[in-house]
């Protein structure tokens, strides 16, 4: 048997690789910072690919369970000009790979399929230490501390768990996004509600650009793209809502009013968003008793795999352990091997999911070529 197995973070992938360890019989301990299941918004709709989140929910055996959350229609996508001309409009057939399901509905399935008490919640980790022979320790907040055979960094961006096998950190993009949400859309924003359509929809300019999605009933999530420094967005106060709003409305000026409506109508206050990523290509040398998956390996700007990738670095992890129970250091090292080349050429089309780009190709007919070409590739 593998020796006891800690992972710091209760994410989709930390789960993933929970419950597929579990399935093999493998029990393992999760840390997670936050006190409990329902601490924060757990975000928005995921497409869940069938050539990698999928596959790791089949390695989980939760298949009907994920599609019993799949929200019918919301494949379709359309793209608009920023005076509100549809450009591209595409049903959902139900024949696509790529379903819609909400973020916090899929976590909460991972977390039904384990066992009670499964993860330890309200235990943050503010230090992590080698103790030689492969083993680590893990400090908390609290004072307590940990110590591992195999320790498994799947706690995000600001790994706690990354410095000890890579000096990498997280830079900004040059871009950020601010989150909105309307209540009631269909009956209270019309407009809104109309533009955006049954799933989503992109209205992508050089550096501005409007995304929404249709969530569960008629809820409008919207992220508003916007490629400037940090220090231009510490500059608007979003403590206050109606300041802010104002101001990154005023980025916008011209647009059509069902599009810009996405920020104004907002029921929620603008939720500021900054995008960091790690080095492209990010890899380390194999350190005995320690690994990572997810963000905490291969952070990168959103580009519609994240979590589909840490899904499926859960599910790969849980497996080579699996079939090296007795050898974490050839699980480990299977593991990497195929862990650095799938997340250095994931697919990043920059589609629905992805927010747009950033260059002069970054338009409403750029967008429309980009998804046209990845829809007739094999």
């Amino acid at each position: 048997m593998p020796p006891d197995v800690t992972i710091i973070g209760a994410g989709l992938g930390g789960l993933t690789l929970t419950r597929v360890l579990h399935v093999h019989g493998i029990p393992a301990t999760v840390y997670e910072a936050e006190p409990s299941p329902a601490a924060r918004s757990q975000g928005g709709m995921l497409d869940i690919h069938d050539y990698n989140g999928q596959l790791a929910l089949e390695a989980a055996d939760l298949m009907d369970e994920f599609r019993g959350l799949i929200l019918a229609g919301r494949q379709a996508m359309r793209v608009l000009d920023p005076d509100g001309t549809v450009l591209f409009d595409k049903a959902d057939d139900g024949m696509g790979g790529r379903p819609e399901v909400l973020r916090g509905e899929l976590r909460q399935i991972l977390l039904d399929s384990l066992p009670a008490g499964t993860p330890r919640w309200g235990r943050k980790v503010s230090g992590v230490r080698s103790l030689g022979e492969g083993r680590h320790e893990v400090t908390f907040a609290d004072g307590s501390t940990v110590a591992t055979g195999l320790l498994v960094g799947a706690d995000g961006a600001w790994s706690r768990v990354r410095p000890l096998l890579s000096t990498a950190t997280p830079e900004y993009v040059g871009k950020s996004v601010i989150e909105t949400y309307l209540f009631d859309a269909d009956t209270r924003h019309p407009a809104a509600a109309k533009a955006v359509g049954d799933g989503s929809m992109i209205a992508p300019t050089p550096g501005r650009e409007i995304f929404a999605h249709r969530e569960r009933g008629d809820t409008l999530h919207a992220y508003v793209g916007l490629s400037e420094p940090q220090d231009w967005f510490a500059a608007i106060d979003f403590a206050d809502a109606a300041a802010a709003t104002a101001r990154i409305a005023r980025e916008f000026d011209g647009w059509a009013p069902e599009l810009t409506a996405l920020i104004t109508d907002g029921d929620i206050a603008p939720v500021l968003r900054p995008l960091y990523a790690l080095p492209a290509g990010h890899r380390w040398d194999r350190v005995p008793g320690v690994t990572l998956l997810g963000d905490a390996a291969h952070l990168s700007a959103p580009n519609g795999e994240g979590a589909n990738l840490a899904m499926l670095d859960g599910a790969e992890l849980g497996k080579a352990l699996a079939v090296h129970p007795d050898d974490v250091e050839a699980a480990l090292t299977a593991y990497e091997q195929a862990l650095f080349p799938r997340s250095a050429e994931a697919v990043t089309f920059e589609g629905v999911e992805a927010h747009g780009v950033d260059s002069d190709n970054d338009t409403a007919h750029g967008l429309i070529s980009a998804f046209t070409r990845h829809e007739q590739s094999p």
